[in-house]
C-alpha cells in the first residue's frame, strides 16, 4: 500500500468521520468546562496565595507548587484509578474535567499572580483614596487592569488544557483521540488518526493566532 491510501484513505475518513464528530464534541466540553472552571479556580487561589491569612496563603502555595510539578496524565490515573479505593467514584467525563481543571488551576493562579503584582502601586493608593475598600478595590481597579496583562498567558494555558483532553483516552472517555483510536482498529488503517490530528489543528490554530494577533497589537500600543 502507498502512503496516501494508508495514511490519507479518503473512503476510510469518509465512513468514520461521524464518530469522529462524535468525540469532537466530548472533546469540546470537556476542554470548555475545565478551562472555565480552572480560571475561575486560578483567580481564587491567586487572590488566597496574595492576600488571605498566613496559613489559607501557605495552602494555597503548596497547592500551586505541588499542581505545577504534577504531571496531568499522573493525575488522571489518580483520580479515576486511585480513589476509588477510598470511596470517591467518578465517570470518566467528571474525572478528566476534575484532573484538567485542578491542575489548569495550578497554573492560572501563577498568570493572575503574575498580572496583579504587575499593576504599579500607585493604582493601590489612587483605589485607597477614592475610599474604596479591599473587595471594590479589586474587582472595579486592579483586576479589570490584570486581566488585560494576563489575557495572552491564559490563552495559552487554554490551548495546553485542550490539548490535553486527549489524555482523558486513558479513562476510556470516548473523546476524538479515544473515538479516532477505535476507528482506526475497526477500519485496520490509521487515516482516522489523521483526521483527528487535522482536527485538533483546526481547532487550536485560530487561538494561537489569536494570541499572537492581541500580543503584537498590545506591543504596538505599549509603544506609542
Amino acid at each position: 500500500m502507498d502512503i496516501v491510501s494508508t495514511f490519507f484513505n479518503l473512503g476510510v475518513l469518509v465512513r468514520y468521520f461521524p464518530l469522529l464528530l462524535d468525540g469532537l464534541g466530548r472533546t469540546v466540553l470537556l476542554g470548555a468546562l475545565s478551562i472555565a472552571l480552572g480560571l475561575a479556580g486560578g483567580l481564587l487561589l491567586a487572590l488566597a496565595r496574595l492576600y488571605a491569612a498566613k496559613p489559607v496563603r501557605l495552602l494555597a502555595i503548596a497547592y500551586i507548587d505541588v499542581f505545577r510539578a504534577l504531571p496531568v496524565l499522573v493525575w488522571l490515573v489518580i483520580v479515576y484509578y486511585a480513589l476509588p479505593f477510598l470511596g470517591i467514584r467518578f465517570s470518566p467525563f467528571v474525572a478528566a474535567v476534575f484532573a484538567l481543571s485542578t491542575v489548569s488551576a495550578a497554573y492560572a493562579a501563577e498568570i493572575y499572580r503574575a498580572g496583579i503584582e504587575a499593576i504599579p502601586r500607585g493604582q493601590f493608593e489612587a483605589a485607597d483614596a477614592l475610599g474604596l475598600h479591599a473587595y471594590r478595590r479589586m474587582r472595579h481597579v486592579i483586576l479589570p487592569q490584570a486581566v488585560r496583562i494576563v489575557i495572552p498567558p491564559l490563552t495559552n494555558n487554554s490551548i495546553n488544557v485542550l490539548k490535553d483532553t486527549a489524555l482523558a483516552s486513558v479513562v476510556a472517555l470516548p473523546d476524538l483521540l479515544k473515538q479516532a483510536t477505535q476507528a482506526q482498529a475497526l477500519a485496520a488503517n490509521p487515516t482516522p488518526l489523521i483526521g483527528a490530528a487535522v482536527i485538533y489543528l483546526l481547532l487550536l490554530l485560530p487561538m494561537v493566532r489569536l494570541v499572537a494577533r492581541y500580543e503584537s497589537h498590545h506591543a504596538r500600543r505599549a509603544a506609542r
